[in-house]
């Protein structure tokens, strides 16, 4: 029975051998799925920063073509309606000729018409006429000199003389500078 007694104390301790040797593995699938778990965070983290980035980057975008959208159109108005300037002044030029005679007087009326419906298109899309300077100093911010000649009297000296072609503004902008002649 000293023989069984050896035999059963060994027993016990293979037993626990085995016993531990599983958990043993176990905890290395723990550490290991721990690892596995931690890393699928970070990749999941970076997904989602990758993700937040390129949100960010198209709404940038969207709000950048959109502001440039609405400059292209602001620049095409522009470029329209320096364009069309030179069509006015001949309209301007026109009326004041047919005015001095009185053989066009019927011309002259439908020149009117279609002057002033031009102008009041024009002034709908925000193109304004600036108001004429003359006997006022000259600003060059709305004033481009071409010339200067000897002022008729002492009063005039470094004011506007004559306005040669108008100012206008675009959207309270200037496109087109008042053309004046200066006096000195």
């Amino acid at each position: 029975m000293a023989k069984n007694k050896k035999h059963e104390e060994q027993e016990p301790e293979v037993a626990e051998a085995q016993v531990q040797e599983p958990g043993g593995e176990e905890a290395e699938q723990d550490a290991s799925a721990r690892e596995g778990q931690s890393s699928e965070a970070e990749e999941l983290q970076k997904a989602k920063d990758k993700y937040l980035r390129l949100f960010a980057e198209f709404e940038n975008y969207k709000k950048r073509t959109a502001r440039e959208r609405i400059e292209l159109i602001g620049r095409s108005t522009e470029e329209l309606m320096t364009a069309l300037l030179p069509v006015m002044d001949d309209f301007d030029r026109a009326m004041k000729s047919m005015s001095e005679t009185e053989e066009m007087a019927g011309l002259l009326e439908g020149v009117e018409l279609i002057h002033n419906k031009f102008k009041k298109t024009l002034e709908q899309k925000g193109l304004k006429e600036m108001e004429s300077t003359i006997g006022q100093p000259l600003d060059v911010d709305v004033h481009e000199a071409i010339t200067q000649i000897p002022a008729p009297s002492d009063d005039l000296k470094g004011k506007v003389v004559d306005e040669v072609e108008k100012g206008y503004t675009l959207n309270d902008r200037v496109i087109r500078f008042a053309k004046v002649v200066v006096g000195q």
